[in-house]
């Protein structure tokens, strides 16, 4: 027996109905469940549990991002997957199925996977400073096939204001070749469209039906493809959305606190986490808090626990049994329809320069506002147009399209306790499962008695 896992990114039990029709009959005939989402409930930490089968404690991964304290940098969206500490679900399967082969598509921590297919977004950043968009893949030589055959990845639909539809089609697409040249026994496939909506106008607004039918129709027809394979079908996810109304500020709180290092460069201000005496990671509605002056430390647990919006303050011993220096001194999780923004800045003229951009990297912290433009902005296609010619000629720039009104953000995640009808969901395992790790174990279960 082969097995395709579908990850369908923010896919909650209150989603699935009328409006996904392919998804509601799948999961009448092979069965839905849902549980309690991974701490913090974001794409890195959940895909971490699920493929190693241990909770962060385990496997390293506290977010998808975190302060490293030796580089006193602050790093996001790393994708080398030796990163995840622990034995993963290919490795065991391999030791113990002949012939054993794994597709890794487009799942995180994917560069360096002892998988035998893979494929990731990795732009291309030369040394003149411009960003081309292109994808990674191993083997290395599968990267122009795909392209060859498929065209070019729809980098501008994985991510940023022009997000959508197009990028999981692609992904989706990627899979049926993947599958009709190398036949894996098992497939990892991630279909990331319904965050953006959700995040953007939240799961209660009228504009959702729609953005659900266009991922039903996705899963439906890769579904179907699989099973006309024989190949058994999982789909799961990793979180669902949250409706939100409520930024919080976490990091200009500490500002006037005098918490907080800043930098004043060419007339924008910069933070120094090395030299803050405290200051947070946001990530979604978790945002780790890092002490470096053990002075403030009792102090910042007490404004933390006195902030509206905050509904409570972890450690990482309590979070996750122990502290191995990846999470944040303090752990703070918001109310239910709050949120944490990595703003620093008390004026927006002195934002930093990649404030307004896309630039997930150098954001010391999530910021879901890249997935808008600027309703402030008069004529943004013209300026986005320009931008592109500048960069054509190889004039270098800044694309500022991205607002800083972080009130425009309508859902969120990160939240360990929510309602069922926002817990993630498991359709196709007759397993019981409680938590993500159960889902690995499932997953090697299901192989292992079909071998």
């Amino acid at each position: 027996m082969r097995l395709a896992v579908i990850n369908i990114v923010g896919l909650s039990r209150s989603l699935i109905g009328p409006h996904t029709p392919a998804l509601a009959a799948f999961a009448e005939r092979a069965g839905l469940q849902s549980h309690p989402p991974a701490f913090p409930a974001v794409t890195c930490t959940a895909q971490s549990s699920i493929v190693t089968g241990t909770p962060p404690a385990g496997h390293g991964i506290v977010g998808n991002g975190w302060y490293d304290r030796e580089a006193a940098e602050v790093k996001f969206w790393k994708q080398s997957n030796h990163l995840v500490r622990g034995e993963k679900l290919w490795d065991k399967l391999r030791r113990e199925i002949p012939g054993f082969t794994c597709a890794k598509l487009f799942w995180w921590y994917n560069m360096y996977a002892n998988v035998d297919f893979s494929a990731t977004p990795r732009p291309l950043y030369p040394a003149d400073g411009r960003k081309v968009f292109d994808i990674h893949t191993q083997p290395m030589g599968l990267r122009d096939e795909l392209k060859r055959d498929l065209g070019d990845f729809p980098f501008p639909a994985f991510w940023g204001p022009a997000a959508g539809i197009a990028s999981s089609r692609w992904i989706a697409a990627s899979a049926r070749w993947t599958e009709e040249k190398h036949s894996p026994t098992l497939s990892l496939v991630y279909l990331p469209h319904l965050d953006y909506p959700l995040q953007k106008l939240g799961p209660d607004s009228p504009e959702i039906p729609a953005e659900l039918a266009k991922i039903d129709r996705v899963a439906g027809d890769l579904i179907s493809f699989y099973e006309s394979r024989n190949v058994r079908v999982v789909v799961l996810s990793e979180y669902g959305i949250s409706p939100v109304r409520r930024p919080v500020h976490l990091n200009r709180l500490f500002r006037a606190r005098g918490w907080l290092q800043l930098k004043r460069e060419l007339d924008r201000e910069t933070l120094d986490c090395g030299g803050c005496k405290a200051f947070a990671v946001a990530d979604h509605q978790v945002a780790h808090v890092y002490v470096n002056d053990p002075s403030v430390r009792d102090t910042v647990r007490e404004m933390l626990e006195d902030t509206p919006g905050v509904a409570e303050v972890r450690t990482p011993e309590s979070a996750w049994g122990s502290a191995d220096g990846r999470g944040g001194d303090f752990i703070a999780v918001a109310e239910p329809d709050a949120w944490f923004t990595y703003y620093f800045w008390d004026d927006d003229t002195l934002a930093p320069d990649y404030a307004r951009t896309i630039d997930i990297h150098r954001k010391p912290g999530y910021d879901p506002c890249e997935l808008f433009i600027d309703p402030a902005l008069t004529a943004p296609k013209l300026r986005v147009a320009g931008f592109l010619l500048k960069k054509k000629l190889g004039i270098r720039g800044l694309l500022e399209v991205i607002p800083l009104d972080a009130t425009l953000v309508r859902g969120s995640h990160g939240r360990d306790d929510v309602p069922e009808a926002e817990q993630p969901v498991v359709i196709g395992l007759e397993q019981p499962v409680h938590r993500p790790e159960d889902i690995h174990r499932a997953l090697l279960d299901t192989l292992r008695a079909n071998a």
